[in-house]
């Protein structure tokens, strides 16, 4: 029997009702063997994340103030949980553990993981799973960094031998045991980390939402859901600012070939997003499969004639940039001009330098930057399958008068990129959704 592992993010578990959907989710399938809970969410507006109130608690100890006050917080969402679903563990205890140890002065990290910690003890003790701390699972560097390899073969030879497991998301140690933390959002890792480390053949991402949408509802709120991606293209979309899951959280999952599927727990019928290694049999009636993009970008466009019968001038351009600390975005060129984008607001603070070295080293006929230019990828697999694309995209652009400053494809024909005036920004991709997406 396939084995599936299950993410539940901090919505999911922000309160007892809550835990009981999950747990209706778990049983529905016998295949949902290994569970990862983030820390309890925010249960209405306004309302806080158990994350958030434990890093006050950790300022106000760190100040010398007195944390008390908010650490009471941190209890009476625990304690809810645990009365109202009847639990027999004492989570009281473990509280006044926690208490006593920021009294003492532990670390930022430490008191951060301790949300993941504490609502994975209620949840394993709810499911009548182990409970399996992943201190002792999940391994960082000296420096900091994540060691995969190590992780991995610990977590699969654990895995070996545990049939049921709750395992909290966010946090490992170091040498030494010293707990570290991944950055917000790391629950995600530690879940596609336990999805390779268990060969599974399906990992599930729970959230508050149905799967990602083919675009921005903030700016198309009508936008449709995505029912079927590749990892490819969602790293095309993600890099491009599309609120999807961080690359960290997709890389061991991609890796070892293991499909994701994004679901909603309050929507537990709904299918969701299904993320694979490679194209599905099922036809996308859009040819695109999303659309993404990103503000604050700034052109150099240096001009020299025959340019391209010069050896090395690319690479001094680059070596212009490289010196100021900077990393390019696009690189487009034309047989007289090249052109770099990068981050306007790094740019900034070195644009007199960078120019004069880009002078210095090429003696460009003309070199001129262009501020306050956004970047919009539209993403889809079945683009080079469907001739007459890029003339579509171009002609919605067009008819709503957007100017495109830049152009980019990628010999895989995965995703068209356009630079567009940032005014124009929203309108763009109003129009390319507009012009693909029809009822």
């Amino acid at each position: 029997m396939g084995k599936i592992v299950t993410k539940f993010g901090g919505s999911s578990l922000s309160d007892a009702g809550q835990f009981r959907k999950v747990r209706a989710i778990i049983e529905k399938d016998d295949r949902r063997c290994y569970v990862i809970p983030s820390a309890p969410g925010r249960r209405f507006d306004k309302d806080e994340k158990v994350t958030d109130l434990l890093y006050r608690t950790y300022r106000a100890s760190k100040s010398g103030e007195d944390f008390h006050a908010v650490f009471q917080l941190i209890r009476e969402r625990y304690m809810e949980i645990a009365q109202e679903l009847k639990l027999g563990i004492d989570i009281a205890k473990h509280l006044d553990a926690l208490e006593k140890e920021i009294e003492r002065g532990v670390t930022e990290d430490y008191v951060a993981s301790r949300g993941e910690y504490l609502n994975g003890l209620l949840l394993a003790d709810y499911l009548g799973y182990t409970f399996l701390d992943p201190k002792d699972l999940v391994f960082f560097s000296e420096d900091g960094s994540f060691d995969s390899e190590l992780t991995h073969t610990v977590m699969a030879s654990t895995l070996k031998h545990v049939d049921r497991a709750v395992i909290p998301g966010f946090y490992g140690s170091i040498a030494g045991g010293e707990v570290k933390t991944f950055s917000r959002g790391g629950s995600d890792i530690t879940g596609a980390i336990v999805a390779r480390a268990a060969y599974a053949e399906l990992y599930e991402n729970w959230t508050d939402v149905s799967g990602f949408l083919m675009t921005d509802p903030r700016i198309v709120p009508e936008a449709r859901p995505i029912r079927n991606i590749t990892y490819s293209e969602l790293r095309e979309l993600s890099y491009m600012g599309a609120g999807v899951l961080h690359e960290d959280s997709v890389f061991p999952v991609h890796r070892a070939g293991i499909p994701t599927n994004i679901r909603n727990t309050n929507e537990p019928d709904a299918r969701g997003t299904m993320i694979t290694h490679g194209a599905v049999d099922e036809e996308n009636p859009y040819v695109i499969t999303g659309i993404a993009g990103r503000l604050g970008f700034s052109v150099l466009s240096v001009e020299k004639a025959m340019m391209n019968s010069e050896v090395g001038f690319g690479r001094r351009v680059l070596q212009a940039i490289e010196e100021n600390g900077l990393s390019f975005e696009h690189m487009p060129t034309g047989i007289d001009t090249m052109c770099v984008v990068v981050s306007a607001a790094e740019l900034e603070p070195v644009k007199a330098k960078v120019v004069k070295r880009i002078m210095e080293l090429t003696s460009p006929d003309s070199l001129t930057i262009q501020d306050d230019m956004g970047i919009i990828a539209t993403v889809g697999r079945g683009m080079v399958q469907n001739p007459g694309t890029a003339a579509k995209l171009f002609t919605a652009l067009s008819r709503e008068g957007v100017n495109v400053r830049m152009l980019a494809q990628g010999s895989s024909e995965l995703s068209i990129l356009v630079g567009v005036d940032e005014a124009d920004f929203q309108r763009a991709i109003r129009a390319i959704y507009d012009e693909f997406v029809q009822d």
